[in-house]
């Protein structure tokens, strides 16, 4: 199977680039790249604040399952063109 070049992932919408990067990250158990995606969004620097405590993940994670519900909303104003260069990148790879 061979990858999609470039110019035929950039012409996708977002949606279907998300779509397509969540199913093969999905398919590779990648949870490393959910992480990166989640940090693009825009209020993700409140859920990046993990210290290393244990009192601390409580929180992280709150704030990590409201970015992601953020990010199902399909607001994602100026993340938009960084995080279709990430998902053209996973793609791509």
């Amino acid at each position: 199977m061979t990858s999609p070049t470039f110019a035929e992932l950039d012409a996708l919408p977002t949606e279907v680039l998300r779509e397509r990067a969540f199913a093969l990250a999905r398919e590779r158990h990648d949870v490393k790249f959910y992480w990166s995606v989640l940090r693009h969004l825009p209020d993700a620097d409140e859920a990046a604040s993990l210290d290393g405590a244990l009192n601390s993940i409580g929180p992280t994670v709150d704030e990590a399952v409201a970015l992601w519900r953020e990010f199902e909303g399909r607001d994602l104003g100026e993340a938009e063109p960084l995080l279709r260069a990430a998902f053209i990148d996973y793609l791509s790879k």
